[in-house]
């Protein structure tokens, strides 16, 4: 199957139309984000996905912390050349590359954040540097300022952000061309859409990358009870699989469930297909090549205007499906 390629904004970055999310791939010091990690079969995942046509690689120096991005230097060894890689920095990691949990967005740390990422990635290049989250006790203008300084170095080809607002993403846009903003964003997220921030990208020509483009794994339908999560998995403590809104969403999912049964597809795939469809590029994170393979698949779903409408009948604008984060990771959003 060949994956079709999309520009990603207008800067010049052509993209597949679906990326791969490597965040699950290794564990977060003494947790795991989904589960535990195989080494082995994360480096096949990223192999298979370059052979598929899928070269698009999401990370940030903050999965692992640091680990992350070392395995995905591990995995490509000599193809630099043929991914396209994209990380993030913000959360501040400290000189113990321990994550202090604070966000850290000043001229020096951009500096610092990038010198280790390219260390980490065996590169001397990131294709795509997002600023992962908002510093709010510095200026937007610094922040972009130095990421605009790697670009002019070579070290950085296009810069991004992720989870900002409009207005954040004006005042960044007017430092340096922003190519991409990524924020959560799936049939169970559409906070971006309801903010008003789709409009604003379309004005500045700026693309968008979905993450958890699978409303962190519940619309794959393989999440019948709260049960069916790993003991020390993070997504137990998001409203969406607690007890106030895990039936509702179950409900949801098992419509969407009986739609893809009637176009032959699975819930993953009509979900990620629906994302396509809007022109956005989701980066469905996976660590195993049972599961790229049908993420992959999607990208050649085609939904009709019916189609979509019925999806989005289920899963109406505004439904609320419980937070994407606990109170103390909300706060941190712009």
């Amino acid at each position: 199957m060949e994956i079709k390629k999309i520009s990603l904004g207008n800067q010049g970055l052509v993209v597949p139309q679906i990326g791969l999310g490597c965040m699950g791939m290794t564990g977060f010091e003494e947790a795991h984000m989904y589960g535990p990690a195989d080494e082995a079969e994360a480096i096949a995942t990223i192999h298979q996905s370059l052979e598929m046509g899928g070269n698009f690689l999401d990370t940030a120096d903050l999965y692992g912390p640091l680990k992350n991005e070392q395995l995905i230097a591990k995995a490509i060894g000599a193809n630099r050349n043929k991914y396209i890689i994209a990380t993030k920095f913000g959360w501040e990691i400290n000189e113990h590359n321990k994550v202090t949990w604070a966000i850290n967005g000043k001229k020096e740390y951009v500096k610092l954040a990038v010198e280790r990422s390219l260390k980490n990635l065996s590169t001397d290049y990131i294709d795509l540097y997002y600023m992962h989250r908002l510093d709010k006790n510095t200026l937007i203008e610094e922040t972009v300022g130095a990421m605009s300084e790697l670009v002019k170095e070579g070290k950085v080809g296009y810069i991004g952000l992720s989870e900002v607002s409009s207005e954040t993403i004006v005042k960044a846009n007017a430092v340096h061309p922003i190519t991409a903003v990524q924020s959560e964003y799936s049939l169970f997220e559409r906070t971006v859409e309801e903010r008003g921030i789709f409009k604003t990208l379309e004005e500045l020509g700026i693309g968008f990358v979905a993450y958890s483009p699978l409303g962190r794994g519940f619309l794959s339908g393989d999440i019948k009870s709260i049960n069916d999560l790993p003991e020390n998995d993070f997504r137990r403590s998001i409203p969406r699989f607690q007890e106030t809104h895990f039936h509702k969403n179950l409900e949801l999912v098992e419509a969407i469930e009986a739609m893809a049964n009637d176009k032959d597809v699975t819930a993953s795939q009509l979900a990620i297909a629906w994302i396509i469809s809007k022109g956005i590029v989701p980066i469905p994170g996976t660590k195993r090549r049972k599961y790229l393979e049908q993420n992959l698949a999607a990208a050649s779903i085609v939904l009709t205007e019916n189609d979509l409408a019925k999806l989005e009948s289920i899963v109406p604008l505004g439904t609320d499906t419980g937070n994407a984060y606990d109170e103390f990771s909300m706060g941190l959003l712009d």
